[in-house]
């Protein structure tokens, strides 16, 4: 048996979706079941920050996740497969009024990705101090406890809709199929003909 871990919501309804063109059949989690047995899958519906860990610590073989959560958890997984899903950006917002001021010694930067924060600052030689969040980051800005955020950005909406702007984006994500490492040796031919399948699908729905 594979058992595969899935983000909650809209990535893990899409991805079902794909079993369900692969294999037939109603793939779909009732209510409020957090385990999904099918035939030769079991499916976890989990939050997406925890996908990659289920993952890397083997309770799961393979999962569905987005390439900025692999990218800040700098987990030592495999990553098999762009599947295009869930496209997004994440990207620095300032307040509409502001301007992104690389010259300054020193920005306040609220996220909830630490480490891409990090990076990217360093990269730019920017001194920076990281507020970790874990809701509602367009608040910072507003209300003076950072000069910017980092954020995962889809239509750019909730940054309009909060009196924020898009100064720069730091990388493109989408939903990535990874595989435990151990699994991906012990089970390689399973993993490798789901691998196959589920290709197929993504490049035909392009």
């Amino acid at each position: 048996m594979l058992t595969i871990a899935l983000p909650k919501g809209r990535i893990a309804e899409e991805t079902l979706a794909i079993f369900a063109e692969i294999f037939g059949g109603e793939f779909q989690f009732e209510s409020r079941k957090l385990i999904l047995d099918i035939g030769e899958f079991r499916f976890l519906n989990v939050r997406n920050q925890d996908v990659p860990t289920y993952v890397e610590h083997g309770a799961a073989d393979i999962g569905v996740v987005g390439l900025d959560v692999i990218t800040e958890k700098e987990l030592d997984i495999i990553q098999l497969l762009d599947m295009r899903l869930g496209r997004c950006k994440v990207a620095i917002g300032i307040k509409n009024e502001d301007e992104l001021d690389w010259s300054k010694p020193h920005i306040k930067v609220a996220t909830k990705m630490v480490n891409i924060t990090r990076d990217y600052f360093s990269k730019k030689a920017v001194g920076v101090e990281v507020i970790k969040l874990y809701g509602s980051i367009e608040l910072a800005p507003l209300v003076g406890l950072a000069d910017a955020i980092v954020d995962i950005v889809e239509t750019g909406s909730t940054m309009r809709e909060n009196g924020l702007k898009v100064a720069e984006d730091i990388m493109d994500s989408s939903a990535q199929l990874i595989a435990n490492k151990n699994s991906y040796y012990a089970k390689k031919e399973e993993i490798l003909s789901l691998y196959e399948k589920i290709k197929s699908v993504v490049e035909r729905s392009e």
